[in-house]
């Protein structure tokens, strides 16, 4: 299979760098990390480097990602062709331990984000670059992709509702590939760690479609890039009462609530607020998570536009016009969630806790972007110094 995007695990796979050779190395990955013909990232780094890969290491969902969403804890294990450890780096520790750490030279880091603050492997990232710079392993980050482009969107968050699922100063949306996010972790807390990125080839910073790579879906509820392409505004329902269509078999595409009217929403909705989108009417009943076994009033949200849809736009005018059309049809989520026992989920997931007020009290998709666009004007300029590729 040939592809207009090389990945960084093809390019270290062809060109291995000289100071790997013979190093002993991890591998934080999971089974969407993959080449052109769905090789999967420890076999081809063995067989590029081989026999240097003497600890593995999985984010949320697990090494295999078999496992379900928040909270569902990860075990330890052996990985059974290398022999490896493999941690869990979910759980009851979210950070390399210096234990983990030891005898490495260098941490891989090959993960497929989905352009989304909230989508943890970030937050395992970041905690990976300040843990290595403590132990002096360097850090290489295997790029690729933003599935979604180079689109941002949403609060920059606030350092008052950092956690696990917001990590860093950046947007909803952010833009940016996993490796121009740890440039601008590592410039912007100042860390002494060895960082090197091995930058995709042939990416203008399109979405995923133009790339010819593989879709895998990196995460048991994002089975396609439709998903990826609303997760930045359907997540925020995770914070919510409403179901974002967990149990079914397209999660964040299909969401709604016993009892919702999709006619009388629709009617209600912000004019353009779905542009590049058709909502479709539906019911579901979900086989697990909220509402199992309960016929639901939905929708699913059928991306036709990428370019011109803006999920965290859609999402927000979504929950206003539940709100107008059936007021008290949903609420607020209480916690736990990611581990978090105090803090709202959805203050935590939008990181903005006074819009979350004003969307409860009625305020519209548009008085709500209103309230970030200074910030995200920052962001265009912050993010300046890390880019690798096409802004």
């Amino acid at each position: 299979m040939s592809s207009k995007v090389v990945t960084g695990l093809s390019r270290l796979y062809d060109t291995p760098p000289a100071n790997l050779r013979g190093a002993a190395l991890g591998l934080l990955a999971n089974p969407a990390a993959v080449g052109p013909d769905l090789t999967p990232a420890w076999r081809m780094v063995d067989q590029a480097l081989p026999r240097g890969i003497k600890a593995l290491f999985g984010p949320q969902h697990g090494f295999f990602a078999e496992k379900q969403d928040n909270m569902v804890e990860s075990d330890h294990g052996v990985h059974p062709q290398l022999g490896a450890p493999i941690y869990s780096l979910y759980g009851e520790t979210r950070l390399p331990t210096p234990e983990m750490l030891s005898g490495l030279d260098a941490l891989l880091v090959d993960l497929v984000d989905v352009g989304c603050r909230v989508y943890t492997f970030f937050s395992t990232l970041v905690a990976c670059l300040e843990e290595c710079a403590t132990a002096g392993v360097e850090v290489v980050v295997l790029d690729r992709p933003n599935p979604i482009g180079r689109l941002s969107e949403g609060p920059v968050l606030p350092p008052e509702l950092m956690s696990f699922v917001g990590a860093h100063a950046i947007p909803l949306s952010h833009g940016l590939t996993l490796g121009e996010l740890a440039r601008l972790v590592k410039a912007e807390r100042n860390l002494d760690v060895a960082l090197r990125v091995i930058e995709c080839a042939g990416w203008d910073g399109g979405d995923f479609s133009t790339t010819g790579l593989p879709w895998v879906m990196p995460s048991p509820n994002m089975p396609t890039l439709d998903t990826a392409r609303v997760y930045p505004g359907q997540v925020l329902l995770e914070g919510t009462t409403l179901s974002e269509g967990r149990g079914t078999t397209r999660p964040f595409e299909i969401f709604g609530a016993p009892g919702l009217k999709p006619e009388a929403v629709a009617a209600a909705l912000e004019p353009g607020a779905l542009a590049g989108a058709i909502l479709r009417p539906l019911n579901f009943q979900p086989t697990f998570h909220k509402f199992t076994g309960q016929v639901c009033g939905g929708f699913q949200i059928h991306v036709t536009d990428p370019a011109a849809y803006r999920p965290v736009r859609a999402t927000l005018a979504l929950l206003g016009a539940i709100n107008r059309a059936q007021p008290g049809l949903w609420g607020l989520r209480p916690p736990p969630y990611e581990y978090e026992l105090e803090r709202r989920p959805l203050d935590l997931l939008l990181g903005d806790a006074g819009a979350v007020d004003m969307l409860v009290a009625g305020a519209t998709a548009e008085e709500l972007e209103a309230r970030w666009q200074g910030d995200l004007a920052a962001w265009q300029k912050r993010r300046g110094g890390a880019l690798l590729y096409p802004a």
